[in-house]
């Protein structure tokens, strides 16, 4: 059970997989960089889903969908876009299989190749923009705010699960806005969507901000990023939100009537978050012993286990329970009571404690006679005696405590881990002793954002959006600059 983890301090990346596995969030699969989510991470993605989704619509969003196979001819329209994807491409070239003439199996057939080979979307906003192009002749027609759930897939070459995969799941928004100013605002209403739901919900502080021109997405003017900090003090970037401008209109010649009567380009947005953020989950929070969830994201977010020695005991503890799962149920509060024959209490505990469980009830004869149950939680790993009656009304409020708990905890320690750095020689040794995010003057120029990447791997994360103008001086080349960026090493 838990006590087989890899310790954090010893191999972080030895814990993560492991913990991956032994959780029951996923596993490899026989497919190249692909994995299979099992259903308690599929579980826990479901809730991120729903919840982002009710978001999404609340601000007048709709979901649809598009084809997974995209005509290839379809990347040759935007330069930029084909540039930043053409590595991870799978391409689809034939149509039908054959039994093999030798009796080795099948075959592709030779005869059945495509006139036009297809791309597995690595990403939609070609096939969307040449679907808009049917959908928009005036401004009446606009803005359009699609979403869609799907999976992509991208030809990585290092593959680690949830964090990157060659397929994986996710959400991308695109819309279509009149102007240029709906368009920002609506790139900045979603990266804010996004800040959102990753500290009330993952329980995970973010730093918002614009990417650098080289690390932009591909065929984007603005890219707003939300970039999260791990417990080995790696960023990794939580989810974004792009400008496209007029880029995939000009590409894709989609305009409209203005109300004045002239013709013109539409503006762009697109943006995502993917299963990524079930590795910011899992790295966030978790503990040598498992898994550590947010309440509000946990699968179960009670389990109940009796302890008992006859099955008479056993009948008069359910019978005690079914109220209290009943009435916690009624608030919506997901509970499992775990009465299974085939393990021990023990194991029960640790299971539960290593799928990050955020609240266990045990109750034994003896607390059934004194009328209490002992309270577990598992962010604390802290327990208490409390009575047994009125427990359902105690639960909700301790939920919302251990929530808070968590983001807090999260928080406390990305912000001890920023650090104010002005000298290029004290940035690269404090990245090697310290790690976490750095706060340092850069000139601005490509050149020397390559050469920090070169010399020490590690990136501009962002511009953060809340990033007061400072006069400085670069730290590795001494020219002006007028305000700090992010810098660290990341996923």
């Amino acid at each position: 059970m838990a006590k087989f983890l890899t310790s954090r301090s010893e191999d972080y990346s030895q814990w993560y997989n492991e913990l991956v596995l032994k959780a029951g969030l996923a596993e490899p699969s026989a497919v190249r960089g692909c994995m299979v989510i099992r259903p308690y991470g599929y579980a826990i993605w479901e809730k991120m889903q729903q919840q982002l989704d009710r978001m999404f619509k609340e601000t007048g969003h709709v979901n649809a969908y598009f084809p997974l196979l995209i005509p290839k001819s379809f990347f040759s329209k935007e330069a930029d876009h084909v540039e930043g994807f053409a590595k991870e491409c799978a391409v689809v070239t034939h149509y039908r299989l054959m039994n093999d003439p030798d009796g080795k199996g099948v075959v592709v057939d030779p005869a059945a190749k495509l006139e036009e080979e297809y791309v597995i979307r690595p990403t939609s906003e070609t096939i969307i923009w040449n679907t808009y192009k049917n959908w928009i002749q005036s401004y009446r027609d606009l803005p359009i705010l699609c979403n869609q759930w799907a999976n992509v897939m991208r030809w990585e070459m290092r593959t680690r699960m949830f964090l990157r995969t060659a397929e994986f799941l996710w959400q991308e928004g695109h819309t279509a806005h009149a102007t240029r100013e709906e368009a920002l605002e609506e790139a900045d209403r979603m990266i804010k969507i996004y800040a959102e739901f990753a500290e009330k919900w993952l329980g995970i502080p973010v730093v918002m901000g614009t990417k650098s021109a080289s690390e932009r997405f591909a065929g984007a003017l603005e890219t707003y990023a939300i970039e999260a900090l791990m417990q080995d003090g790696k960023a990794l970037q939580a989810g974004t939100s792009h400008f496209l401008g007029q880029n995939f209109a000009r590409a894709f010649d989609v305009m409209f009537a203005a109300q004045n009567g002239e013709r013109e380009y539409v503006w762009a947005t697109s943006w995502g978050v993917s299963t990524r953020l079930m590795g910011a989950l899992i790295m966030a929070h978790s503990d040598d012993n498992g898994l550590v969830l947010p309440p509000k994201l946990a699968p179960i977010q009670v389990v109940i286990v009796p302890i008992y020695k006859s099955d008479e005991a056993l009948a008069g503890i359910t019978a005690k329970v079914d109220g209290i799962v009943k009435k916690l149920q009624a608030k919506g509060i997901s509970v499992k009571y775990d009465d299974r024959d085939t393990q021990k209490p023990g194991w029960k505990f640790a299971d539960y404690e290593l799928k990050g469980v955020p609240v266990r009830l045990a109750i034994g004869e003896r607390d059934l006679a004194n009328g209490t149950v002992e309270v577990a939680r598992r962010d604390t790993l802290t327990k208490e005696t409390l009575p047994l009656e009125g427990i359902e009304e105690y639960i909700p409020a301790l939920l919302e405590n251990i929530q808070d708990t968590i983001y807090k905890k999260a928080l406390d320690f990305r912000n001890s881990m920023i650090t104010k750095v002005d000298s290029y020689e004290e940035f690269k040794q404090l990245l090697e002793t310290k790690g976490g995010f750095f706060l340092c003057h850069w000139d601005g120029t490509p050149e020397t954002e390559e050469r920090i990447k070169a010399e020490t791997k590690a990136t501009i994360r962002c511009i953060p959006l809340d990033s007061p103008e400072e006069e400085g001086r670069c730290m590795v080349t001494g020219k002006p600059s007028s305000r700090r960026v992010l810098i660290g090493k990341a996923y």
